[in-house]
């Protein structure tokens, strides 16, 4: 199963959505480099699918990749399929599934908006195994 990314976002702040930067690096047990989330227990990136990104946007059309706060957009890559502890090579980065979903203390403005999150749902998180570069286009990969 390979895909590829299509979309690396940052944010300075916690609880906001973020930005498509294009690349990023990634380092290791940390995130990305710049990103507010990064250094976060297991939680160093987190990703979401642009399938699953693309049917919010029938509520709301003006999502983009890191409207949801997700470091990696990916494409043709079926998230759904991994399990805690699979590791998937992104660009030149090992990252290991460290959770899946997560629990939304407060309701970001996503879910004002178009009344529902699908990070809960659809949204991985990594720790960095190995670090390194990823951009968009980059192959997204089980190892």
């Amino acid at each position: 199963m390979k895909g590829k990314v299509v979309a690396v976002c940052v944010s300075e702040s916690k609880g906001t959505p973020k930005t498509d930067v294009g690349e990023g690096y990634l380092l290791t047990d940390v995130g990305i480099e710049g990103d507010a989330h990064a250094g976060f227990a297991h939680r160093q990136i987190s990703m979401l699918a642009v399938e699953d990104i693309e049917m919010m946007k029938e509520r709301l059309p003006d999502l983009a990749p890191g409207s949801f706060a997700e470091n990696i957009t990916v494409e043709g890559f079926d998230l759904s399929s991994l399990s805690i502890g699979d590791r998937v090579r992104v660009g030149e980065a090992l990252l290991e599934l460290s959770q899946i979903g997560k629990e939304c203390h407060t309701r970001c403005a996503v879910y004002h908006s178009a009344g529902d999150c699908i990070m809960p749902r659809k949204g991985l998180f990594f720790r960095v195994i190995e670090g390194g570069r990823v951009a968009t286009g980059d192959k997204v990969e089980r190892s």
